[in-house]
Parts: structure tokens; C-alpha cells; sequence
């Protein structure tokens, strides 16, 4: 499922327009993206933890040439699904 296909099954369920859910998700998506920046964490109770990790440097190799490279260390976001999801999905 894409956003607009999520758009729209959201439209269709809360009465609202295409264009308003696609604001809507747009919104959501911000202000996690914002707080994940910021270095907070976003939990939402039966779907999951959205947070940040810290990925240590390492050392890699360059698939064309076989050299080593230097990874530097960098922080991800990451998911945990909630047992309630784990639970429905699986």
C-alpha cells in the first residue's frame, strides 16, 4: 500500500476528502520524523515504538573493487512492533 491508496482507505472510513487524510498522514509522518530528529522516541499504544539507534563504525568492503572502507558510526531510525500488532499480523 502506497500514500495515496492509504489516502484513500482512510477517506473512505472517517468521512473525509482524499486530499484531507492525505494531509493528515503527511502530518503524522512529520512529527515523527521530528521527534526521531530530535532524539525522542514516538509510542503508540497496540502499534509500536518508533526510535533511534546508534549504529557503531565498522569496517566494510566495496562490492566493485573488494577495498576496504571506513562506516562511520551513524544513528537509524528503527520500529518494535507491539504485541497487540505481532499478535494481528502473525
Amino acid at each position: 500500500m502506497n500514500k495515496n491508496e492509504m489516502a484513500e482507505k482512510i477517506a473512505g472510513e472517517v468521512d473525509l476528502t482524499k486530499a484531507d487524510a492525505g494531509r493528515a498522514i503527511d502530518a503524522l509522518f512529520g512529527a515523527i520524523a521530528s521527534e526521531l530528529s530530535a532524539g525522542g522516541e514516538v509510542s503508540i499504544a497496540g502499534f509500536g515504538k518508533f526510535e533511534t539507534r546508534t549504529r557503531n563504525a565498522r569496517t566494510g568492503r566495496n562490492p566493485q573493487t573488494g577495498a576496504e572502507i571506513s562506516i562511520p558510526a551513524r544513528r537509524v531510525a528503527a520500529f518494535k512492533a507491539a504485541k497487540a500488532l505481532k499478535d494481528q499480523v502473525g
